[in-house]
């Protein structure tokens, strides 16, 4: 009987150990910033928002949504604009900004239309099944979940209309 019962501990401290060890490994929940610097596949646009002076945005209360291209989109961009966008903060800002909503839209919520941005232009969203698209973009992975708001993978940096 004893055996059984210090088995059945020894099973019991395991089982909670593992427990534990799981959730150690599991990212606490965090803002847009810090969840997007996380992501290995946004590195230009992580670098992007700590040059544009945007970050501490995505840190704000929220809601938002952000539509974050993807390394292999910028590399799509030219490098005559990436070297414009880097020299001039106020249009590199409008950029960013057309890339942001201010609210929350899951990829289930998005309904076909326009939605404004930060930036203050509309853009165009429409679904259809599992995909999403913005603009001339596509979602590449959509909900990744944030404190104060959700982000949306794409493939394609999108510029907004000339004011």
């Amino acid at each position: 009987m004893n055996t059984i019962r210090r088995a059945l501990t020894i099973a019991g401290m395991i089982a909670a150990s593992l427990a534990l060890s799981a959730c150690a490994t599991a990212p606490a929940p965090a803002n847009l910033a810090d969840t997007l610097a996380r992501n290995p596949q946004l590195s230009t646009f992580n670098r992007l928002i700590e040059q544009a002076g945007m970050k501490e945005a995505l840190r704000a209360a929220g809601p938002l949504t952000v539509f974050a291209p993807s390394d292999e989109a910028f590399k799509a961009v030219p490098a005559k604009t990436m070297e414009a966008l880097a020299a001039d903060k106020t249009q590199l800002q409008a950029v960013l900004n057309f890339h942001i909503v201010p609210s929350k839209l899951l990829a289930a919520d998005v309904k076909n239309g326009n939605v404004k941005t930060v930036h203050g232009a509309n853009i165009a969203l429409s679904r259809a099944g599992d995909f999403v698209t913005i603009e001339d973009g596509m979602v590449q992975q959509a909900n990744i979940s944030a404190t104060n708001g959700v982000a949306h993978v794409i493939d394609r940096v999108l510029t907004p209309p000339k004011k």
